[in-house]
């Protein structure tokens, strides 16, 4: 993947030192499918209240979701594979996936940084997805607004959150 200026983000996980390479992918590299290999297994992990059919569905709009988005942020570990990416316009936080077999700490990196350096202040979540809300929550996220569908008007009832100031 072609870098633009990036963030050097280390933590301490298990008494270890770990870091990850924090980076915004230029526009012309948006489209690389590389981004999202590994997406249904993240999606899947995440959201048992959906059909496979559905998680294709999901696959084939964050792939062209990936270009519309003003930010699309990359986490690289240490040894150069994606670990997690985000996606971000107008303080809003557009999509946040971990890559299959990465940790936490991996996806709080990638959002902090994104909350930090993109100004991030909403989010929508899938209330069904509890580890989310959990998540967004512990960042200091609350829900001011809750649907009974989803934007694709599937019964997935959506909660809007704000960053607490």
């Amino acid at each position: 993947l072609e870098k633009g200026a990036g963030n050097l983000v280390c933590f301490i996980k298990n008494r270890e030192d770990k870091c990850m390479n924090i980076f915004e992918l230029e526009e012309e590299h948006k489209e690389n499918r590389t981004i999202i290999s590994g997406l249904g297994a993240a999606v899947r992990a995440t959201h048992l209240f959906i059909s496979d059919e559905e998680i294709n569905q999901i696959k084939a709009y964050v792939l062209q979701a990936l270009s519309d988005v003003a930010h699309l942020v990359i986490a690289e570990s240490e040894s150069g594979e994606i670990a997690a990416f985000l996606g971000t316009e107008h303080n809003r936080l557009e999509m946040l996936f971990l890559h299959r077999k990465k940790e936490a700490g991996d996806l709080a990196a990638v959002a902090s940084n994104g909350v930090e350096n993109y100004d991030i202040k909403e989010v929508t979540v899938n209330e069904q997805n509890l580890k989310a809300v959990g998540f967004y929550e512990h960042m200091g996220f609350e829900t001011y607004k809750r649907t009974d569908f989803d934007e694709e008007g599937n019964p997935y009832p959506l909660l809007y959150m704000k960053l607490k100031k």
